[in-house]
């Protein structure tokens, strides 16, 4: 049933996909969905606006409009629900790692620092961005690259994705805002020698130019046999 109340409203133009304001809302009423913070339901919202203090870019408001009553009930219902389907996932919960340890095989080492390490789902307000050693990878590459924990991941922010399956124009405003809020150290990009991995440097340059900055990119290439050859 359609009521006039108070409902939150978000500007998709100022909405950067940060996800500060999904963990606000007590009811789960935002989640970032395609790069952006939307509201699931409307008889999710309380109209109360949690939610706004957290918003960077001032991409939340409350407005007064016909919207379906807030139901308590179907919220508690659906908290319920995502509980069972998230299982305690930490696939996007930013961490920051402690030093790594040999594992109990072969004495290797693994390299990663933080977590999480999708271009998708990294904030651009992750603390382990700021003052970064940024290395942008092709997924292919570490499965490919034999050396990847010893040669090309100490000391760097890995971020990786497929600008083959993803979409491109939201891996550019996600550089671009990373690249507005964080002093970046330098940055690499991985990428294998298929046809389709040749945008992942222009996506990254892309994201730069719409940041206004002008970090040097340093490339490395593989093969598919796993070898460097540029």
């Amino acid at each position: 049933m359609k009521v006039l109340r108070k409902i939150i409203e978000i500007d998709e133009e100022r909405c950067d996909g940060c996800g500060q304001c999904v963990p606000a809302c007590e009811e789960g009423a935002i989640q970032i969905i395609d790069g952006k913070a939307r509201l699931v339901a409307e008889k999710y919202c309380d109209g109360l606006g949690a939610c706004l203090g957290e918003c960077p870019n001032d991409a939340i408001r409350i407005v007064e409009r016909e919207a379906e009553d807030f139901d308590e009930q179907a919220v508690e219902e659906y908290l319920k629900s995502r509980e069972r389907l998230e299982c305690g996932c930490p696939s996007t919960q930013v961490q920051i790692l402690d030093a790594p340890t040999p594992t109990q095989t072969q004495g290797v080492q693994s390299s990663l620092g933080h977590w999480p390490v999708q271009i998708k789902l990294i904030p651009p307000h992750a603390p382990f961005l700021k003052n970064s050693d940024l290395l942008v990878m092709a997924d292919c590459v570490a499965v490919a690259y034999p050396n990847l924990h010893k040669d090309m991941l100490p000391g760097k922010v890995v971020m990786i994705g497929c600008p083959k399956f993803d979409n491109k124009e939201e891996y550019v405003e996600k550089f671009k805002h990373i690249f507005l809020k964080n002093e970046i150290n330098s940055v690499t990009v991985a990428i294998m020698t298929v046809p389709c991995c040749s945008s992942l440097p222009v996506i990254v340059k892309k994201g730069m130019e719409k940041s206004d900055k002008n970090y040097k990119i340093k490339q490395i290439v593989i093969d598919p046999k796993g070898n460097i050859v540029g």
